[in-house]
């Protein structure tokens, strides 16, 4: 598409072209700015950065249980400022850093290597337990964590889902960490599909936390603040 052909796109409900969609009139630009110029050809997102937070609908906690018990993890979707926010600082990430990963692992995890010094989660050097830096457009009440391991969860090349061994590992791990405080009906985990993936040299899985109690999240994460919550909305100073 040429790049007049992109200045001109815009939605078909509205006026405004998507990429100035959540964002101030003094911010609006003529063209697309580079960091969403994917959405052309992403349906997905493309809609999800046409429509007014305000229009906004979250996804609730049943919703989200059952996105991940039938494995549709692909109908996950970001606030649409937040979609924009992530993508654009994802974008200087890698004009900083070099690509995501090493920002992960020199900022957020602060690990000098892979290299896991026991088996599994026995030793606790070997994963780290953080806030999702952009969370999902779920309900508020909602607590999103990424548990990151040094060492591999295993998955079957077949089915690109874990086996049974690491699906079973996980879950007792899960349940002594988060279940065991937070109930099972308030607790539910899953580990990405490669495809969908933003970070593929890192091992994790997420976990998410129903009104889980606040000092526990602070206790479990470290006191970890989210970057989505230290990073100003497009537009703002």
């Amino acid at each position: 598409m040429a790049a007049n052909d992109k200045a001109a796109s815009t939605t078909s409900d509205q006026s405004t072209p998507f990429w100035n969609v959540n964002v101030p009139p003094s911010h609006h630009t003529k063209d697309c700015p580079d960091y969403l110029e994917y959405a052309f050809t992403n349906h997905k997102d493309r809609e999800i950065l046409s429509t007014m937070d305000a229009d906004y609908l979250r996804q609730t906690w049943p919703e989200v249980q059952g996105l991940i018990h039938e494995n549709r993890l692909d109908l996950f979707q970001r606030v649409p400022s937040d979609l924009r926010l992530y993508r654009e600082y994802c974008a200087k990430l890698v004009k900083q850093y070099g690509s995501v990963m090493k920002f992960v692992m020199d900022e957020r995890l602060r690990w000098q290597d892979l290299g896991a010094r026991g088996k599994g989660f026995e030793d606790a050097a070997d994963y780290k337990i953080l806030l999702n830096d952009w969370p999902y457009g779920v309900d508020e009440r909602i607590v999103h964590i990424v548990v990151w391991t040094k060492f591999e969860l295993v998955s079957d090349p077949t089915t690109d889902d874990l086996t049974p061994e690491a699906r079973k590992e996980i879950e007792a791990f899960v349940d002594e960490r988060f279940v065991s405080r937070c109930g099972k009906e308030s607790v539910i985990w899953f580990k990405n599909w490669s495809s969908l993936k933003s970070i593929h040299a890192v091992e994790h899985f997420h976990v998410m936390l129903f009104d889980p109690p606040r000092e526990f999240v602070k206790e479990i994460t470290g006191g970890d603040v989210a970057l989505a919550e230290k990073v100003g909305k497009p537009g703002q100073a």
